[in-house]
């Protein structure tokens, strides 16, 4: 059996597009023969330093062109691939790399302080860096180690079923969890794209938002690549650089969240900005406010919106272009080779209108958590994904999703699970029950605040609170505000009733701080 998975997809479109521009970044732009030879020597680097199929690979780093070569380089010899988000703190990156097991770690020269931090207690035995000098003997050059590498494409039996790349994701418990995505899930998910956003080989797919998120990687990078297109690789998000990307580069397509596409249009070169190139704005995340709608609407511009989540590579449904006027406020029908329904408590179909649980079915769902057995047990009925997600469907297959896990926080794109932050807050000795909820907030859809109870007699500061998670958390965890209460609302088995507490504390207290109630 040979290589049929993600790894051989640059080196098959070598032939059909050569000379094609594959990818254009800061440093240049890549053609698809010189994007081949590099993907093959990293995989016969790979081997030669001991990587063989199975073994787990992670990469840290901000929208790289050789994100992408590690990608597809540990696809072509059967490894799999581990991105780490660059903007987790240290400890939460170091349970990742132990979870995993892996024992290579690639990383970009801006991110070695945070690669040291995160792997010193790790099995990792392998570092590389990427724009940066090696440290011999325990760090080698990325660019040095290529180099010297044979430029032939090694033989792997590599099926669709076998695991591509592990992503984390946060459970309600506050522990991350692997989600494990196949050959096979990532590939279906890029048809799915294909079909519905009718993706071509003259696609220019500019990348805001970060690869180490699914959306960006599978519903962008991926089917762009798969067809012959070029992707336009942004490592940080800046509004100004955007309009002045689809002018220079001719931006056809452009993902991202309500907030991005809000940033974009409050620019001072919006009104002036040629966006003539532009076919597709596709928006995940939040439903896109009416607003921002109308702004992009007077340009000549609708959305298309969508549901889904990493276990589903990630796409569940799409919000057709046309459509998005007649169906504001859905995000659209099941993609084409993907199943949705929505279920009632009993795990019965419901009727159109009625809300339940929106489960998901089809060859881009995920079957394995890393090491957790129990966890996918638990996620699966069937052959559906159970979602956690409260929807309802029409009569004509458009989902509206009413309600999210009703704990999670989503604040500018980035999911927060509250558990996670509230155990790092009841290690403070003091505290003797917490809570974290999100609140509206304008320009990042929601930020998390935490209610907390302390002992009596204790004199605990917002900014005691605060200074426990910095450093433990990503930035963007850290609640916005503290608030402090005699005691916590709970149910009569104990629980803390958070649906009180959102009602009573539904928006960001002023001044943002320390609050006391």
């Amino acid at each position: 059996m040979k290589n049929s998975g993600l790894g051989t997809w640059i080196s098959r479109r070598r032939a059909k597009s050569r000379g094609d521009i594959a990818i254009i970044s800061s440093g240049g732009t890549l053609r698809y023969e010189e994007f081949s030879e590099r993907i093959a020597r990293l995989s016969t680097m790979l081997q030669s330093r001991g990587v063989t199929a199975g073994d787990r690979v992670v990469f840290l780093g901000d929208n790289h062109p050789d994100f992408l070569t590690t990608f597809f380089a540990c696809g072509a010899i059967g490894a799999i691939f581990v991105p780490l988000n660059t903007r987790l703190a240290p400890r939460e990156l170091e349970y990742m790399i132990e979870d995993s097991g892996a024992t290579t770690l690639i990383t970009h020269h801006a991110m070695r302080d945070l690669a040291r931090a995160a792997a010193w207690s790790s099995g990792i035995t392998r570092r590389f860096v990427i724009e940066g000098p090696a440290e011999p003997p325990t760090v080698e050059s990325f660019e040095d180690a290529l180099a010297a590498a044979s430029a032939e494409q090694p033989e792997v039996e590599v099926s669709l079923d076998d695991p591509a790349m592990i992503l984390y994701t946060s459970g309600t418990t506050g522990r991350p969890k692997g989600a494990v995505l196949t050959h096979g899930n990532l590939t279906w998910n890029s048809i799915n794209a294909l079909v519905d956003y009718d993706v071509t080989s003259e696609e220019v797919a500019l990348l805001i938002a970060p690869m180490f998120h699914v959306a960006s990687l599978s519903m962008g990078a991926l089917p762009t690549l798969l067809k012959g297109g070029t992707v336009v690789l942004h490592q940080k998000f800046d509004a100004g650089a955007v309009l002045e990307a689809i002018e220079t580069h001719g931006i056809t397509s452009l993902s991202g969240v309500p907030t991005t596409f809000q940033m974009i249009a409050e620019h001072p070169a919006w009104a002036t900005t040629d966006l003539s190139s532009v076919r597709k704005l596709t928006c995940g995340g939040s439903s896109v406010p009416l607003r921002v709608i109308e702004a992009y609407e007077k340009r000549g511009l609708s959305f298309s919106s969508g549901y889904g989540m990493t276990e589903t590579a990630p796409g569940a449904t799409a919000l057709p272009y046309r459509k998005s006027r007649e169906h504001v406020g859905s995000s659209g029908i099941a993609h084409f080779f993907t199943d949705v329904r929505v279920v009632g408590p009993d795990g019965r179909e419901l009727p159109a209108g009625e809300a339940g649980e929106i489960q998901i079915s089809g060859p881009n769902v995920i079957t394995e958590y890393w090491n957790r057995p129990d966890a996918i047990r638990e996620a699966v009925d069937g052959e559906w994904f159970r979602s956690g997600d409260i929807g309802t469907l029409d009569e004509d297959g458009y989902l509206v999703v009413s309600d999210r896990l009703k704990d999670m926080v989503i604040s500018g794109g980035e999911n927060i699970y509250p558990a996670e932050i509230e155990q790092l807050i009841m290690e403070i000795a003091d505290i003797t029950s917490a809570a974290v909820i999100g609140v509206p907030d304008e320009r990042w859809g929601e930020v998390p605040i935490a209610i907390v109870a302390q002992n009596s007699g204790a004199h605990l500061a917002a900014d005691d609170i605060l200074s426990h998670l910095n450093g433990r958390l990503a930035k963007y965890k850290i609640p916005r505000a503290v608030i402090f209460v005699d005691e916590l609302p709970r149910t009569a088995t104990g629980k803390v009733r958070k649906a009180e507490l959102r009602e009573r504390f539904s928006a960001l207290p002023e001044p943002h701080g320390e609050v006391t109630s």
